[in-house]
């Protein structure tokens, strides 16, 4: 799909999609628990799709409902072994049910889809094999053999969180107890803690130990999964970013709902971020409403939020003076180079930026032309450059827009409103 945006109009009150972020994680907790959970949602996406696809491919119930979905769980010695688990392009699944089928010994074959079989796994693999996995690698195939056992185990805490909610997850799903230990700086803390946040949900919370630098884990045997029976997952703060930010940079107040206050999503900083630069907010229950307001540039930490870098870049252009977003590296390893991605597209349309090993920075307040960007397939440079057409007085053309699919299906239709679509 190709779209056309020239002047486009874009939405006055947008319904935040569901995080997916929450939804992976119900999903796996749901299919090991003690009876039926029901996840309302108000929409899917392709990466939650993978999720309960792969879960599904183990012998998991899953079905659509009115509301969302009904997960019918699958005892732990009973799921499907020798299963072909399909993890699409989603990094989450693949690098939450790795550990997940390796502490089941599934003997499990992963397909990795786009740019996923070129996205690490190290230091995961390493430490799965130090407790007993096999994993072969074939081109996108990921096939494992064995099962983890118990014990002590360590990673690195500043390379993916989602190792380590891989591992927290696998550790509750073993009979006897184990050790989770984080070396290094922590980053992207707060993916950790809506993990640990979920495993509460289901009465399996982790013990937290020292200053955030281990976690001593029951164990199935002691605290076995017990559903809440009905978990609603909270607005997505990654999506919603993009309207809100439409609120900060175009010509009308945007307004989200569907979100919650606080949050334990990393990416509810937003909030701070766009009052920051200048924009208004209000915020009230559920409800956020970004109004526009002379912005300017300011220095931004993105240790901790690296998927808001994209819509973040967008503002900064926007914005008078200089911004230096640092704390990026990780991005390079995304669905796409996303700091190599965010500069092409940018300097397509005229923006003063420049990349550097660890983030961006942006000089902003000029003004931009239009041009076809190359969005390199990823989700977030697409609807960064959908928004990055209100700047603009020349059309911009966004090919394989429909890469939007990963996260945020209805983009297209419910925020951005493209001037021509084919």
């Amino acid at each position: 799909m190709t779209v056309v945006l020239k002047s486009p109009v874009y939405a006055s009150k947008v319904v935040a999609p569901t995080s997916k972020s929450v939804a992976h994680r119900a999903l796996i907790a749901a299919a090991f628990a003690d009876r039926k959970t029901v996840i309302p949602m108000r929409v899917s996406c392709e990466d939650i799709d993978a999720t309960a696809r792969c879960l599904m491919a183990l012998g998991v119930g899953i079905t659509k409902t009115d509301s969302g979905l009904a997960v019918t769980p699958i005892a732990r010695d009973s799921i499907k072994r020798d299963a072909v688990l399909d993890c699409g392009e989603s990094g989450s699944t693949l690098r939450f049910l790795l550990p997940v089928c390796a502490a089941l010994g599934a003997n499990v074959t992963f397909i990795r889809r786009g740019r996923l079989p070129q996205r690490p796994l190290s230091p995961l693999d390493e430490e799965l094999r130090r407790h007993g996995l096999t994993l072969l690698e074939q081109d996108e195939k990921l096939m494992i053999r064995g099962k983890i056992s118990a014990g002590d185990y360590s990673i690195a805490a500043n390379i993916s969180s989602q190792y380590i909610t891989g591992l927290l997850f696998a550790l509750s799903l073993l009979d006897a107890p184990s050790t989770l230990t984080l070396t290094g700086k922590v980053e992207s803390a707060p993916y950790i803690d809506m993990t640990t946040d979920m495993l509460s949900r289901f009465d399996a919370s982790p013990t937290v130990c020292g200053d955030y630098t281990a976690f001593s884990v029951a164990g199935y045997q002691a605290k076995p999964l017990c559903s809440p029976q009905e978990l609603i997952p909270e607005g997505d703060f990654s999506g919603a970013a993009f309207p809100l930010a439409l609120g900060a940079i175009g010509t009308h107040a945007v307004t989200v709902t569907g979100l919650t206050l606080p949050s334990l999503q990393g990416d509810s900083a937003i909030l701070e971020l766009l009052a920051r630069f200048g924009a208004k907010i209000k915020s009230e229950r559920d409800t956020v409403t970004i109004s526009p307001a002379p912005l300017f540039g300011i220095d931004i930490d993105a240790t901790q939020i690296p998927d808001l870098v994209p819509i973040l870049a967008v503002v900064a252009t926007a914005a008078s003076g200089t911004t230096r977003i640092t704390g990026a590296k990780r991005l390079r390893l995304k669905e796409s180079d996303r700091l190599a991605a965010i500069t092409a597209f940018l300097r397509t349309l005229g923006g003063d930026i420049t990349e550097n090993d660890d983030g961006l920075t942006i000089v902003g307040g000029k003004p931009l032309g239009g041009g076809t960007v190359d969005v390199c397939g990823d989700h977030r440079i697409a609807m960064s450059a959908a928004a990055a057409a209100l700047l603009t007085k020349e059309a911009i053309t966004i090919p394989y827009a429909e890469c939007v699919q990963k996260s945020y299906p209805t983009f297209f239709d419910e925020v951005v409103l493209p001037t021509h679509k084919e």
